[in-house]
């Protein structure tokens, strides 16, 4: 079995660089896996946000998570910063699939790739709800397709 290339910064849309921690690094000097996952949540979170579409974090309309996994390529770790890359792969009735790559600083190639389902649902009943039309209309500007 062969492993797929890692993606490059030119199959996202938008960038945020976000500054590591000193206890990000676990007791094999690298980023622990599940801080990866903190910032994908912080870059998809930052975004949504930033679009002044939703209301977070106490809107009508909230994104609950329902699907995440992450590919790891080379490891990140403090001082270095992360800078996440971000694209929607799918726009659906209720749900957005969002794509995530993190990237050591300024390097061409994703130091890890992860893709994270959002279903938004109503924030007293819990059930889904179709998507706000402003917020539709900003995550078509994160589209793209799929990289061969």
């Amino acid at each position: 079995m062969t492993k797929a290339a890692p993606l490059t910064r030119d199959a996202y849309r938008v960038f945020q660089r976000l500054p590591t921690r000193w206890r990000d690094n676990d007791a094999y000097g690298h980023m622990n896996n599940a801080v990866f996952y903190e910032y994908v949540d912080t870059a998809v979170n930052a975004w949504i946000i930033r679009s002044e579409t939703l209301i977070v974090p106490h809107g009508p309309v909230i994104g609950l998570v329902v699907a995440s996994e992450c590919r790891f390529h080379a490891a990140l770790g403090f001082p270095d910063p992360v800078d996440a890359g971000l694209r929607v792969a799918r726009i659906g009735r209720s749900s957005v699939r969002y794509e995530v790559g993190l990237f050591r600083g300024d390097a061409t190639d994703a130091a890890a790739e992860a893709g994270f389902t959002h279903v938004y649902v109503d924030a007293q009943t819990r059930r889904p709800v179709p998507l706000p039309k402003d917020f539709t209309t900003a995550l078509q500007t994160l589209e793209c397709a799929a990289p061969k």
